[in-house]
């Protein structure tokens, strides 16, 4: 429940009338008159991505002294210190999102060839040697592919079509 605070001195004694302020409290609105939400119609808050004071301050610290903190980190790690060697190696390693994937799969000229192409990369998805969204992944190329060879197959016939036509 929002209480209010005394006014402020300060705006008193420079001639202004003392306002009153609202405090919000426990996550609940200033007031009834604006439910559920904690900023006045009009003020969204603070922009998308930016940064509180708090986390500049931090990072104004930390520039100056992040060559020896990864310095005193890379020791520790060399020390046997467990979390310091996690560390260095999460920076130094990061996790591979994707794997490369080397499959000899049949050239794709025609329809007929993404067809047994794709019966290939099933095959593989069963067999176990490709993960089900390493064959999806796959599939959308070969399928990629056969719509290009059949736009152009179409595209050939229209102007052969039109060239024949008086």
């Amino acid at each position: 429940m929002a209480h209010e605070t005394p006014p402020t001195s300060d705006s008193a004694e420079q001639g202004q009338p003392a306002r009153k302020s609202r405090v919000l409290t426990r996550g609940k609105p200033f007031s009834k008159d604006n439910p559920g939400r904690p900023f006045t119609p009009g003020n969204p808050g603070r922009p998308a991505g930016s940064r509180n004071k708090a986390t500049h301050l931090a990072q104004a610290l930390l520039d100056g002294e992040a060559e020896l903190l990864m310095r005193t980190a890379v020791e520790q790690a060399v020390a046997g210190n467990v979390g310091a060697l996690r560390l260095c190696l999460d920076r130094l390693v990061p996790l591979r999102r994707e794997r490369t994937v080397a499959v000899a799969l049949p050239a794709v000229e025609t329809a007929s060839d993404a067809v047994k192409a794709a019966g290939q990369v099933a095959a593989l998805v069963g067999a176990g040697e490709l993960t089900p969204t390493e064959g999806q992944a796959l599939a959308s190329v070969i399928e990629a592919q056969r719509r290009a060879i059949e736009t152009e197959e179409l595209e050939r016939r229209v102007s052969a079509l039109e060239g024949r036509a008086p």
